[in-house]
Parts: C-alpha cells; sequence; structure tokens
C-alpha cells in the first residue's frame, strides 16, 4: 500500500507529518526521519482492525457504495 505523507516544517521545530486519505492521522518528530518514523506507526494503529469494526452476527452483510 502507498500513501501520501503532507510533510511540513513545524514553527517550533521539527516536522509535522499528515496523511490527507487518512482523516486525523497526524504525527510529527524533531527530525524529518523521525517524523516519518512517527507517522508510518500511526498509520499502522490507524489501519489497525478494531474489535468494534468486525461484526459478529451471523445475519450481517458487508454493503459497498459508490458517492
Amino acid at each position: 500500500m502507498q500513501l501520501t505523507i503532507r510533510l511540513e516544517p513545524s514553527e517550533d521545530g521539527g516536522f509535522t507529518a499528515v496523511v490527507p486519505s487518512l482523516p486525523g492521522c497526524v504525527s510529527q518528530g524533531d527530525t524529518r526521519e523521525k517524523a516519518l518514523s512517527k507517522i508510518r506507526e500511526a498509520i499502522e494503529l490507524y489501519l489497525e482492525p478494531v474489535e468494534d469494526d468486525v461484526s459478529t452476527m451471523a445475519s450481517a452483510e458487508t454493503v459497498r457504495i459508490t458517492l
């Protein structure tokens, strides 16, 4: 999977990393490398399945819609 990361210098020093395609997925670091390392971790946590996301009902169905 490839994602676009927006890496911006922070006013207080360091860098802020934002993933535009994952709302709210933001991290920061003192260096470019640290910010990229931390945003990778944030992405993994963002995409990690959560027990509440998985339906255990036998009658549940998955539906996809196009907007």
